[in-house]
């Protein structure tokens, strides 16, 4: 076959030289037929490289089974969802032709197959392009090099059999490399859509973190995006599922199918099992409800409806009705708004009181000062692990901004009367962004302890540690003495005498009594101890702010 006209210009690129001597390479433009001989066409010469320009070869489709062999049909098998690998396929090419076969990506690294020696230049023309495909006889070896485009770029097929390739070997190539282009282009979509789906779930994780620290102005920049008008509220609810770690990718996509794209949902960063549903809709927690008694182990905790700014309070307030969730036959719980100590306290003094007892942090720039406040206010409720996962820092920097404060505030964090009052001025002092109003200087008189000893404060906490009275195993001092060793058991049982395991049952024969969570650092913990300071059962702080 004589050479097309722009033949010299790959020739001194496909030339070889073996044993006979010089090799001829002869070039033809693409036909119909393309790397597969036309009927009437004998084999080539012995030495000669036959290249094809232009279009890629591995077009088409290869669905008809009808009338077609039995190779035909085994190949489609690997289009099959259950069999669809590419290196299966490459192995199967190898079988089905009696030869070695190699998939190459463009920079020459194996994907599938063996390895086989090429000629590097004309496989990297093939894989750019420029030739779509090509075939090459010499020294014992049958050669064919075919183009696999793919959406991120291209691939090179590569077979060599011992014997010349006929008419059935190279249909059997052709049809390959476009079952091996399909496989490609379907896995580079799916992975694109879960690197899309994992971007998405970020975004979400990101806009929670910035709620989080009460950056809602951030947070709504964020959403606006892909989410118009998702916080454009003021309050919303904030909901956790719980479910069994493996099912949890599920059970989140369920959740934004069920609301409709219309809340937040952020699996949590914190605990594996965990689902985090932040929505400014009524009817997301019949979604959530209808959701739950579809699933055998899954349970549901909501808070009551609390402004954007106080997203952590509100956390905290799901996660307390998950714990009450877990035992109702209905598996759900709303959080149930009880009496708090706050909110038997004159409003105007316990907003001047926290303002002057978080005043040595405003030394901070603005948005430190920030950082510091929201970290401490999550530190306070949860591990600093949790936090760091939460907020999506290290777990030293949660721990440099909660020593920076406890420095500033001249503290100590390891007593639970410290971490209790802290707690209070925190809570306080985010109510001024529901406004609630600002400090009252007229107030400025006022300490902790006349705070806490109002009668109906007094009141409240007599009531609330009565309960434990009746008890014979004396589990109220038990519990007073737990908090005054810093919530620790071991020197609790020190103290008292007592084993370290009495000592924790003690506490844990409290929490239903009581109605609150002890073991677990937070709100109910940080309440008992204020009844115990209110009753004068242990001694109140000192604090460089008073």
């Amino acid at each position: 076959m004589p050479p097309a006209p722009h033949a010299a210009a790959h020739r001194s690129r496909v030339t070889r030289r073996g044993r006979a001597g010089a090799r001829r390479a002869g070039v033809s433009r693409p036909g119909p037929w393309g790397n597969v001989p036309r009927p009437g066409h004998g084999a080539r010469d012995e030495g000669k490289a036959e290249v094809t320009g232009g279009k890629d070869t591995a077009h088409g489709t290869a669905t008809e089974t009808a009338g077609r062999p039995g190779w035909a049909r085994e190949l489609l098998e690997h289009l099959r969802p259950a069999g669809r690998d590419v290196r299966r396929v490459v192995d199967w090419l190898a079988g089905a032709v009696d030869a070695e076969a190699a998939l190459r990506d463009g920079a020459g690294d194996l994907l599938a197959g063996v390895p086989l020696p090429l000629d590097e230049a004309l496989a990297a023309d093939v894989a750019s392009g420029r030739i779509a495909s090509a075939a090459w006889d010499g020294d014992g070896r049958h050669l064919r090099l075919v183009r696999i485009g793919h959406p991120t770029g291209a691939c090179v097929l590569a077979v060599s059999r011992r014997t010349p390739f006929d008419r059935h070997a190279s249909d059997v190539v052709t049809h390959t490399a476009q079952v091996i282009e399909l496989l490609l282009t379907a896995h580079e979509t799916e992975a694109a859509g879960i690197r899309l789906r994992r971007a998405t779930a970020d975004l979400r994780l990101a806009i929670l973190q910035l709620l989080m620290v009460e950056d809602t102005v951030s947070a709504r920049r964020v959403a606006a995006g892909l989410w118009p008008g998702l916080l454009d509220a003021e309050t919303a609810c904030v909901y956790v599922l719980e479910s069994d770690p493996s099912v949890r990718d599920r059970l989140a996509a369920e959740c934004i199918e069920r609301t409709q794209e219309e809340a937040l949902v952020v699996r949590c960063p914190a605990v594996d099992g965990h689902v985090i549903v932040l929505s400014p809709r009524e009817a997301t927690a019949a979604d959530l409800r209808s959701l739950v008694g579809r699933h055998p182990d899954t349970f549901v905790g909501g808070s009551v409806w609390q402004s954007l700014a106080r997203t952590a309070t509100a956390y905290g307030q799901a996660v307390s009705a998950l714990a009450v969730a877990r035992f109702r036959p209905d598996k759900t719980a709303v959080y149930a708004e009880r009496t708090h100590p706050e909110r038997l306290m004159d409003p105007a003094a316990l907003r001047t009181w926290a303002a002057r007892v978080l005043r040595p942090l405003d030394a901070l720039p603005h948005h430190t000062r920030a950082e510091v406040l929201a970290t401490t206010r999550l530190g306070l409720e949860f591990t600093a692990v949790a936090t760091a996962k939460i907020l999506g820092v290290s777990r030293n920097t949660v721990r440099a901004r909660m020593d920076r404060a406890e420095s500033m505030l001249g503290v100590d964090f390891d007593d639970v009367t410290v971490r209790a009052v802290v707690h209070l001025a925190l809570h306080t002092q985010i109510n001024l962004l529901d406004g609630q109003g600002p400090a009252d200087s007229a107030a400025s008189a006022r300490r902790l302890t006349e705070l806490l000893s109002g009668p109906a404060v007094s009141s409240w906490a007599r009531q609330l540690l009565g309960r434990l009275d009746p008890d014979p195993r004396n589990v109220r001092r038990t519990l007073r003495t737990w908090i005054a060793e810093g919530a620790n058991a071991e020197r609790a049982a020190q103290a008292l005498g007592m084993h370290a395991q009495t000592v924790r049952e003690h506490v844990r024969s409290a929490e239903p009594i009581l109605e609150r969570q002890l073991l677990a650092a937070g709100t109910d913990l940080y309440e008992v101890a204020l009844a115990h300071l209110a009753v004068g059962d242990l001694e109140q702080p000192l604090f460089a702010g008073e």
